[in-house]
């Protein structure tokens, strides 16, 4: 999706997430930095790997079996030193992706649904995945849908003309088709 924005102004620099009614069709691995009763909450929503120095020592040493990282705010200072390793990667916990909570239970079972991230790129653009090619069609849309509305009600105020310029859809090196956004609902 190429959109009508300049990331570098800071209201222009969209970063938010939103819930994919049919999923992605990826099982994602989450890895959950806590300590106490919250590594309980954590594991019962189905996180797979819980805990906190230990995990911490495993990812110094090169270790990255997992897809996404969610930790307390209590556990920031810890993980902030690791942020070499974890932010190129994109793996980062970050407030504004919901991956820095004290409500890890709930954070756990959205990034299992099927919770994606919308990012601007330094050009306008956002890639997203929207499902799997053995989807049906309805689930498809309702996923796009989905990603479209999210995308609509977060357009900057600053933003004049059109918001959305082009929309393409393909898969993984595959070539872009292009979408007539209007279309969209």
């Amino acid at each position: 999706m190429n959109l009508n924005v300049d990331p570098r102004h800071a209201e222009e620099n969209i970063r938010l997430t939103t819930p994919l009614p049919n999923g992605t069709g990826k099982d994602v691995s989450i890895l959950v930095i806590t300590s106490g009763p919250k590594e309980k909450e954590a594991l019962d929503a189905g996180a797979d790997y819980v805990g906190n120095n230990e995990y911490l020592d495993k990812i110094k040493n090169g270790w990255s079996d997992f897809d996404k990282i969610v930790a307390t705010p209590d556990m920031m200072p810890q993980l902030g030193k690791l942020g070499k390793i974890l932010g190129p990667k994109g793996l980062m916990p970050n407030p504004k992706s919901g991956t820095v909570t004290m409500d890890v239970g709930k954070a756990v079972r959205e990034l299992k649904a099927g919770q994606v991230e919308l990012r601007v790129e330094k050009a306008g653009i956002i890639h997203v995945t929207c499902g799997k090619v053995s989807f049906k069609n309805d689930a498809l849309i309702q996923n796009i849908e989905a990603i479209y509305d999210t995308l609509i009600k977060a357009r900057p105020s600053s933003v004049k003309g059109n918001y959305l310029e082009r929309m393409f859809i393909s898969s993984t090196l595959g070539p872009g088709i292009k979408v007539d956004h209007t279309s969209i609902r």
